[in-house]
């Protein structure tokens, strides 16, 4: 028998295919501390808890395609930096049937947050709360704006512990700090990031002779604006240059 023989008798509904969604992990610094965007969820299961923005995968797409669509149709957003995180595959996770999900993350400078916001009104802004130190790993909970907790959907919390653990993971070694940060920022700013990631304060002259060492930064010869004292000097990402 050909190929060609073989696809034509093959009989698809032989197996049971299980959904496939994707949700996005929408991520940000916000006042020096983590955030994500969230939606309350208008529909059972989980009617009235929070989500991660997501959807299912169409047959003729790709996940990656799909993460993207997905951040245009829920955020609005045309382009940020993207990340397949991890796949979710309990078999209750989902109350309704079989659904595997693959979690991406997308990391946004603060500027962009505020615009997804504007351009999506059904999104809400999280600040996260790790309740685990160093890169033990575990849930995370997501606050409201005065502190209340959000009543996570699903599994939503072990994905946005994930992006956490993931992004601690990658700080020491990786650039992927300055994708939470505008095209120009000061030391001050990249600090922050850092150690709102971290969950730790850093020891200020050393975490700037590491930063500079590294080669990753380039002066921009221009200074913050608004500074009460004298500006700050403003760095880019030498890459970004």
């Amino acid at each position: 028998m050909s190929e060609i023989e073989f696809l034509q008798a093959y009989d698809p509904s032989a197996y049971e295919r299980p959904s496939v969604a994707v949700d996005l992990v929408l991520m940000s610094v916000i006042d020096a501390a983590p955030a994500a965007l969230l939606v309350r969820r208008e529909d059972h299961p989980h009617l009235g808890r929070w989500a991660l923005p997501g959807g299912f995968v169409a047959i003729d797409e790709s996940l990656d395609d799909a993460a993207h669509r997905l951040l245009g149709d829920k955020a609005r957003m045309g382009h940020a930096y993207i990340e397949q995180l991890y796949t979710f595959g309990a078999i209750d996770r989902d109350p309704r049937t079989r659904i595997i999900s693959v979690a991406y993350f997308a990391l946004l400078p603060q500027a962009e947050f505020a615009t997804a916001l504007k351009a999506a009104p059904d999104l809400t802004l999280a600040e996260l709360v790790v309740p685990w130190s160093g890169e033990r790993g575990g849930p995370v909970e997501a606050c409201s704006a005065d502190g209340e907790t959000l009543p996570l959907a699903f599994d939503h919390a072990d994905m946005l512990g994930l992006a956490m653990l993931r992004l601690r993971g990658k700080l020491d070694y990786s650039t992927v700090a300055f994708a939470l940060l505008p095209e120009r920022f000061t030391l001050r700013a990249l600090q922050d990031v850092h150690e709102a990631i971290l969950g730790t304060k850093l020891n200020k002259p050393a975490f700037r002779r590491r930063m500079l060492d590294r080669g990753w930064l380039e002066p921009t010869g221009e200074r913050e604006s608004g500074a009460s004292f004298r500006p700050a000097e403003l760095y880019r990402h030498r890459t970004r240059g």
